[in-house]
């Protein structure tokens, strides 16, 4: 094994050959058998049917004719551009503010870490990766994926290039953030020279086009808003880092891998059903790239472009309630940050966007504000890979939601978001500068007026009563569409389920996500019906699964009443999820919460001839015990119990589920590839024609 230690005061050529040897070794795999092949083609083959089933005749067009373009762009018959000379007189005014009220030591510590090599990335926590890392190598498996054209690697491929998450999110370069701010708030230069020495050698191990980290326009976008704070924090054109004469060629070696960043994106933006998060994530990187670097005539026409992606995008992916049209929390959270950034960039720098763009921002967060419980919590509704566009704040209890109710605190005057927040935290603090002073200004008083409740357009309701307190009751229902465009990508199957704390405890949860592209069967199941609050017919999803990111049948799913009155709530709803069964099912559900007696009443009527095996599930937060008693079952947590009594059918049997693999059941995923036993209380029977069962739960 070679040493992964630079020297940061090598020179350039001994950097260049230590880097060249270090690609140049590949880790040890196992030998792809016929076997492998056979069942990877098959599986390959029906993804790839059941894309082209999701797709309208445009699309398919569109997809076989930007096919060719890859091809005839790796024969370098098009997409090679030349980077022009930069005109440095052309400097932008930057958008992060160096705070007067931050822990220095806490970043301090933070660097040093990266400085000796170890950073975390998801489950792997103080990971020694080397400094430089391995660029191109997966650090969960060691894989390391082959330098060749990236647009036709295959990423999905495990085998080719372990687990893409851990590969890609080194390769954002959160990590050179920290450095920088370490810089700027000790001007230590061994920061800085770490900093050089990691782009040197990712321009050197990661050649225009080439790899994995070439091979997705997202990536190359976040590293670019990484990349443009990174650049501000040094100093911009004229940083100590670009001094003499060996800064100055390290500079020009930079701006030209952002150039081409930045052609990369523009020619290869996420269109038709792939417009999700993805494409208002490029637009991002795009339009404060050209903010950032506005040295090149064609940085005018990438703003220009960008921008206007972003005014449409935002106003079609995000409802007019506020909620994300991907019905994914943590992608809410995600898009809010690359909706944030280009607007407070724009700010800085003379441009600004529509009041409709901010007016959905300040909608966003509203909702969020809502969904959260009196301590915090958010159910974790929909896909979450913990994905972070700029880390600015190294706190271990750092929380994304309420960093963003802080900062629309400031933008939008929001007394009730600054309530919800908490705190001013470091985050707000380097977005907004001397603004966040405004902040303090805001009046501290509770109201105690309860949240707005309703999101008919998201399909997400909330009853409760005596919010923000220690008696606070905060039930939030799940009536909205699988997901957004054809694919659904980030939706789970989770029609009419719900969620419930009390006294800003969890007790049902939603477990969240666990996986994505390397545990296919650990994929279905937290994406699927079982592992979340509702009802399960026939073992079967209400939705049918076409691929890791993409649903080939997907529910309707509607609210019908819903009523929020001083004593009692009420929500009504259907879906159609099971209407494709050979014998029709339709399922819906009546939750109705009397505030008095503070008592729960979940009904569900199951329309249908024949015979079905139901499940009703309820998943306890990992923090709960469960004891069965002689009418139902006891879900204590601290000082709180709540009972549980189940439809008491003839014939039914219930179950606690503590970390099964055999059902899978009883698991949570609070962090991406992290999952642990969480009690769940499974209600099973076979039923046949019509039925109503009744579940109630005392508070």
């Amino acid at each position: 094994m070679l040493e992964t230690h630079v020297d940061m005061n090598a020179p350039g050529k001994r950097l260049r050959r230590f880097l060249v040897a270090t690609e140049t070794e590949k880790a040890t795999k196992p030998p792809f058998l016929a076997s492998d092949f056979l069942t990877h083609g098959r599986s390959q083959l029906g993804w790839y049917l059941n894309r082209l089933r999701c797709m309208t005749p445009a699309e398919i067009l569109f997809r076989a004719m930007q096919a060719l373009a890859v091809r005839a762009e790796r024969r370098g018959l098009r997409g090679v551009e030349r980077c022009p000379a930069a005109d440095l007189a052309a400097v932008s005014r930057p958008w992060l503010h160096l705070p007067s009220s931050v822990d220095a030591p806490l970043y301090v510590a933070a660097a040093d870490r990266i400085v000796a090599g170890r950073i975390d990335v998801f489950a792997l926590q103080d990971v020694e990766l080397g400094s430089p890392p391995r660029w191109n190598r997966d650090p969960k498996t060691g894989i390391d994926a082959p330098l060749q054209f990236g647009l036709m690697l295959d990423y999905r491929d495990a085998r080719v290039v372990g687990n893409i998450k851990y590969l890609w999110e080194v390769n954002r370069h959160l990590h050179l953030v920290t450095l920088a701010q370490a810089y700027a708030l000790t001007s230590d230069p061994q920061y800085v020279a770490v900093i050089r020495a990691h782009l040197e050698s990712w321009f050197i191990a990661c050649p225009h086009r080439m790899g994995p980290n070439w091979s997705s326009a997202l990536e190359a976008a976040l590293r670019l808003i990484n990349w443009s704070a990174v650049w501000h924090l040094l100093g911009g054109t004229h940083a100590r880092i670009c001094a003499d004469a060996e800064g100055a060629a390290f500079r020009r070696r930079w701006l030209e891998s952002v150039y081409r960043h930045a052609h990369f994106i523009r020619a290869h933006f996420s269109l038709y059903s792939s417009a999700n998060n993805h494409l208002i994530g490029e637009a991002a990187g795009l339009f404060i790239a050209a903010l950032t670097w506005p040295v090149w005539p064609d940085s005018r026409r990438w703003r220009a472009e960008a921008a206007a992606i972003l005014e449409r995008e935002t106003l079609l992916q995000n409802a007019p309630d506020g909620v994300n049209r991907e019905q994914a929390v943590s992608y809410q959270q995600f898009e809010l940050d690359l909706l944030l950034l280009p607007l407070l960039a724009g700010r800085a720098n003379g441009h600004e966007f529509s009041a409709a763009y901010a007016a959905r921002i300040e909608k966003m967060i509203e909702f969020l504000a809502s969904i959260m419980d009196g301590r915090g919590h958010v159910p974790m509704f929909g896909d979450s890979d913990d994905g972070v566009v700029l880390k600015l704040a190294p706190q271990p209890d750092f929380c994304g939601y309420r960093s963003l109710l802080a900062t629309g605190a400031v933008l939008f005057r929001r007394c009730d978001f600054k309530a919800k927040a908490g705190a001013l935290d470091d985050k707000t603090r380097w977005l907004l500068g001397p603004a966040a002073v405004a902040y303090r200004q805001l009046e501290h008083v509770w109201t105690r007026l309860p949240p707005k409740r309703v999101f008919p357009v998201g399909g997400y309701y909330i009853l409760g009563c005596d919010f923000e307190t220690d008696a606070e009751i905060r039930l939030v229902v799940d009536a909205g569409p699988l997901g957004y465009q054809t694919i659904a990508a980030h939706g789970h199957a989770d029609a009419l389920a719900f969620t419930l704390s009390v006294g800003g405890r969890e007790f049902l949860i939603d477990p969240g996500t666990y996986a994505y592209h390397t545990d296919p069967a650990w994929r279905r199941y937290f994406r699927g019906t079982a592992a979340h609050n509702t009802v399960c017919v026939d073992g079967c999803d209400q939705s049918q699964s076409g691929g890791n990111f993409m649903w080939l049948h997907k529910t309707d799913a509607e609210c019908s009443v819903c009523r929020i009155e001083p004593e009692l709530d009420v929500f009504e709803g259907w879906h159609d999820g099971y209407r494709r069964l050979p014998d029709p099912v339709v399922h819906s559900r009546r939750i109705v919460l009397d505030k008095r007696s503070r008592r729960i009443v979940i009904e569900d009527t199951l329309q249908m001839s024949g015979q079905h095996d139901v499940e009703i599930f309820f998943h306890c937060s990992e923090l709960c015990r469960v004891d069965r008693i002689f009418d139902g079952y006891a879900i204590a947590r601290g000082n709180r119990t709540l009972l549980l009594k189940l439809p008491p059918l003839a014939g039914a049997q219930t179950q606690i589920h503590l970390g099964s693999e055999m059902p899978v059941s009883g698991w949570v995923a609070r962090r991406f590839d992290e999952k642990r036993a969480s009690p769940t209380i499974a209600w099973r029977a076979r039923l046949a024609k019509n039925t109503v069962l009744c579940s109630e739960l005392r508070c």
